[in-house]
């Protein structure tokens, strides 16, 4: 016996309520098939005719004790039945919820929208803010907007207090939980300091392969210490380089942006966030708009700049960095030191304030990650 109740399917979509069959309409169905009607089934199921009716206009909900009956008197399983039910309820909570949500439209405007539609993270447009809403939400993880500015706003608005720069606390929540859900794909081991202190000079021995050859075992090597180190394009208004903080107890997240795409910034960034990850602590996060600039800043920031630096180029280089004048001293100092020489040119560049001093290999292409826009 084929009934609209037997066409229940797996693949409902929660964000159509209007896509779902009420119980009620499945079993006036149901009973026109068999054919039997409301009195008959009350006397088969020992329930009133007015609780039958009920349930058929959708006005009374159907329990699991009436699924069992129904099976008995119409032979369709009780699991469908309760399956039709919670599928239903749920829908006219989540149409309830976006009606609500709709008044709240003036919070979209935190919200890089275009952004996240251009990733494939939100389809519903600013025409229809109730759907819209939800699909954010869901996106970062959260039930309301209430549990998004206490999970989201507060390391925005850390960021945004140290920031010289002006920058939107929804673009930088946004980038931040692009890298938390791409450290998703990224298995590490638990979180060994003597590991990754160990395996810092294996990482600057890196610099000088080109990006397809490097970035793979960047990760594996960060991995293999348990830090996810993962690059995620920048978000239009987060001006943000890099981020550090701690999926869990065993489980650090780096992530890069590669914002100025400059081989230098590249690497004097990952090392700053390995930084915080070595010397701070798990509780903290830590969002960089400025690579290599102390003016204002915290004592950690100034510590994660230091610890940078020093790995890429040692102190003991800084008479030999001020003698370059020419891409050739570049490319001998480079060779000598072991690094990329758009290490050494990013460097020079910063520390004599000239960025007039063009040289050649400043700038990296890499396209990696699970966004490559």
């Amino acid at each position: 016996m084929m009934t609209a109740a037997s066409q229940v399917t797996s693949d409902w979509t929660p964000y159509a309520p209007d896509q779902v069959s009420s119980p009620g309409a499945t079993l006036r169905e149901t009973l026109e098939t068999l054919p039997l009607s409301q009195t008959d089934l009350a006397t088969r199921t020992g329930l009133s005719i007015k609780h039958i009716n009920q349930i058929v206009s959708g006005s009374a909900a159907l329990t699991h004790e009436t699924a069992i009956k129904l099976e008995r008197a119409t032979g369709v399983p009780a699991k469908i039945w309760n399956t039709l039910e919670a599928n239903y309820r749920d829908a006219i909570s989540r149409m309830s919820e976006r009606e609500s949500l709709s008044a709240s439209k003036e919070w979209l405007r935190l919200m890089p929208v275009a952004a996240l539609r251009k990733k494939g993270v939100v389809t519903a447009t600013l025409r229809d803010p109730g759907t819209l809403l939800q699909e954010i939400l869901q996106f970062f993880g959260v039930s309301s907007i209430e549990a998004w500015e206490e999970a989201w706003a507060k390391p925005s608005a850390a960021f945004l207090q140290s920031s010289a720069f002006e920058a939107d606390p929804g673009a930088v929540a946004a980038w931040l939980r692009l890298g938390e859900q791409a450290a998703i794909d990224v298995d590490t081991a638990p979180f060994d300091r003597a590991r990754l202190k160990a395996a810092i000079p294996r990482l600057r021995a890196l610099t000088v392969l080109s990006p397809e050859a490097f970035w793979p075992q960047v990760v594996a090597i960060c991995a293999d210490a348990g830090v996810a180190v993962v690059l995620v394009p920048e978000v239009p208004g987060a001006r943000a380089h890099g981020a550090t903080r701690w999926l869990s107890p065993t489980k650090a997240l780096v992530q890069l942006s590669v914002r100025h795409k400059r081989n230098d910034h590249l690497w004097f960034a990952l090392f700053h966030e390995l930084g915080h990850v070595l010397l701070h602590g798990k509780k903290e996060v830590f969002v960089e708009h400025k690579l290599g600039a102390d003016g204002g800043r915290t004592k950690q920031e100034k510590e994660a700049n230091e610890f940078a630096g020093n790995t890429l180029l040692p102190p003991s280089a800084e008479q030999k960095l001020k003698a370059v004048t020419t891409y050739s001293d570049v490319r001998r100092l480079a060779e000598e030191l072991g690094v990329h020489p758009g290490v050494v040119a990013g460097r020079i560049q910063h520390d004599r304030g000239n960025y007039s001093f063009g040289v050649p290999d400043l700038f990296v292409s890499l396209r990696v990650g699970r966004d490559e826009s």
